[in-house]
């Protein structure tokens, strides 16, 4: 089986025809599933959280069966991750997309259960804490992307759970948990 790192590849991904744009419906939508299922696997075990339609992204082409996805392939396959709210255009131009491995009500229950698991209830931490402070290593949300966690945790401001305190820089931006 091939790998991407330590990332093992599915065996559809050494088929060249995967690498074209099916035009029978029945098979294309086969081939859609598939790739979006590798496309949010991929992103989550490497904490991808933008990919760039531009750019070299690794599952977009296989050097071992000389083969690379299409432009057209490559939005197709995102633009299937977004109808499924599982990923967002960032730009107008959809040129680069943000992948949500989770949704943000996910994100906001996995904030929950860190706040809950590491006794941080009517603690005040930083943003930045969340992303990288000692607690969150070794979870999912260590490395999350910045915009994706201040809507999970604007999604949990909204329903009372914290509160958000502005800082004078993004950097000291603090949150209070009232669990």
């Amino acid at each position: 089986m091939q790998k991407l790192g330590e990332f093992k590849l599915p065996h559809f991904f050494n088929y060249p025809p995967y690498f074209t744009l099916q035009p029978v419906r029945d098979t294309r939508e086969k081939q859609v599933q598939l790739w979006k299922e590798l496309i949010i696997e991929y992103c989550r075990a490497q904490k991808v959280f933008i990919i760039g339609l531009e750019e070299d992204f690794p599952l977009f082409s296989n050097r071992a069966i000389e083969r690379s996805l299409s432009h057209e392939a490559r939005v197709a396959f995102l633009s299937a991750l977004v109808s499924d709210g599982r990923a967002e255009w960032t730009d107008k131009g959809h040129k680069k997309c943000l992948i949500l491995w989770h949704r943000i009500q996910e994100w906001a229950d996995l904030i929950v259960h860190f706040v809950k698991e590491n006794g941080l209830e009517d603690n005040v931490m930083t943003v930045e804490e969340i992303r990288s402070g000692t607690e969150s290593r070794g979870t999912e949300l260590y490395g999350i992307d910045r915009s994706v966690l201040m809507r999970a945790l604007k999604l949990l401001e909204h329903k009372g759970k914290l509160v958000i305190f502005k800082g004078t820089s993004t950097d000291d931006e603090g949150v209070k948990f009232s669990l």
